[in-house]
């Protein structure tokens, strides 16, 4: 994989994966006439909120975020990009590219549950480890939320404008 379609370091996608994206831009998706129920699906659970929000949100919802997160990733990864590829054969590298980000993804969750034991488990009268443990704690989130961020609207970007383009029947979804 190169550098530039690397989860940290991509900065959304290069020209050749921009197929459709740049017939059809983001503002132009609430008013389409192909913006079918899948399409409102894929924008609304992908569904964006303030990282306080968030943050406040995740810690007592962790272990539902994760398992949601999972079932997603698997239902994407083997029966809509499989799907979406054979319809278009030239964006097969960038569902390649989000089935590798799924495995950094999971990388991030592991480490976010470690930290998130580590800290649940301190000795309240032991403030600096519980300080430690919130900081990198609060680290693995935010890296967390920082891939999510730039995977969801990557792969927004991919799907929504092929949805666009073809239609949702025609893509047989």
């Amino acid at each position: 994989m190169t550098a530039d379609l690397h989860l940290d370091t991509r900065a959304g996608w290069p020209q050749d994966l921009r197929l459709y994206l740049e017939r059809y831009p983001r503002p132009l998706w609430p008013g389409h006439a192909n913006l079918g129920e899948m399409a409102r699906f894929w924008l609304e659970i992908h569904g964006r909120i303030p990282a306080e929000e968030f943050r406040a949100w995740l810690a007592p919802r962790l272990q539902t975020l994760l398992s949601h997160l999972h079932g997603h990733h698997q239902i994407e990864d083997y029966q809509f990009f499989p799907l979406f590829s054979a319809a278009e054969p030239r964006l097969v590298r960038g569902f390649e590219v989000l089935e590798r980000d799924h495995e950094q993804i999971h990388a991030s969750i592991v480490a976010v549950v470690e930290t998130a034991n580590t800290l649940l488990r301190a000795v309240p009268a032991d403030l600096d480890r519980i300080r430690g443990a919130g900081d990198a704690y609060a680290r693995n989130s935010d890296a967390l939320l920082r891939r999510l961020d730039r995977h969801l609207g990557d792969e927004e970007d991919l799907i929504i404008p092929l949805i666009l383009e073809r239609g949702e029947a025609a893509l047989g979804i």
